[in-house]
């Protein structure tokens, strides 16, 4: 499902991850451990193909789901309306099974830009579900989000797992998954490597 070979990753002309080496198979997670700055949000973006890694492969599906700090949404757009948006970008399933699975039902006609933050996060991630992609790469997704909201999180997670799908995620919350995980602290670049931006 995933490959990564040898990954370097900077950020603003600094060199923060070197020679990264992991894989994911169909139905499994890994999440990425690390304190604020080491890496992880770059290392997630060179991933989902929206930043370039300084050397090394990325073997990735052609298309990936992303979710990050900014939700994608279109403010003007119904709950449903933004569902439909995406599921016709990538010809997914039908939103009404995204709708329920993060109890969005009840707002399906509410503008996305009068949503709470947490209502706002809950839509984001279920633009996941009507993505068909079978890889997610997500950014700290639970962000906002109440307890109730998480356990939803982790069942819908779960169920894509199960049903073949695999993740990367960054977090600092236990999912109880069986999922592996990766201490980005033992990447980390050393002072004397020096990144020229070409």
């Amino acid at each position: 499902m995933l490959q990564v070979s040898n990954l370097s990753v900077a950020r603003g002309g600094k060199l923060l991850l070197h020679d990264v080496s992991f894989s994911v198979q169909p139905g499994q997670a890994l999440v990425l451990r690390g304190a604020n700055g080491v890496g992880k949000t770059s290392l997630l973006r060179c991933i989902a193909g929206l930043q370039t890694p300084t050397s090394g492969i990325i073997l990735a599906p052609e298309t990936v789901a992303y979710a990050a700090h900014a939700d994608g949404l279109k403010g003007q757009l119904s709950v449903l309306e933004n569902l439909k948006f995406w599921a016709d970008i990538y010809g997914g399933p039908r939103p009404d099974v995204a709708l329920n699975s993060y109890s969005l039902g009840n707002l399906a006609y509410q503008p996305a830009a009068n949503l709470s933050a947490g209502q706002q996060r809950r839509l984001g991630l279920a633009r996941m579900l009507v993505t068909g992609c079978r890889l997610w790469v997500l950014d700290e997704p639970t962000v906002s989000l109440d307890v109730q909201n998480v356990a939803l999180f982790r069942k819908v997670l779960k169920a894509h797992l199960q049903g073949g799908g695999a993740a990367v995620l960054a977090t600092h919350i236990d999912f109880e998954l069986l999922a592996e995980s990766l201490d980005l602290t033992n990447y980390i670049a050393s002072v004397d490597m020096i990144f020229f931006h070409v």
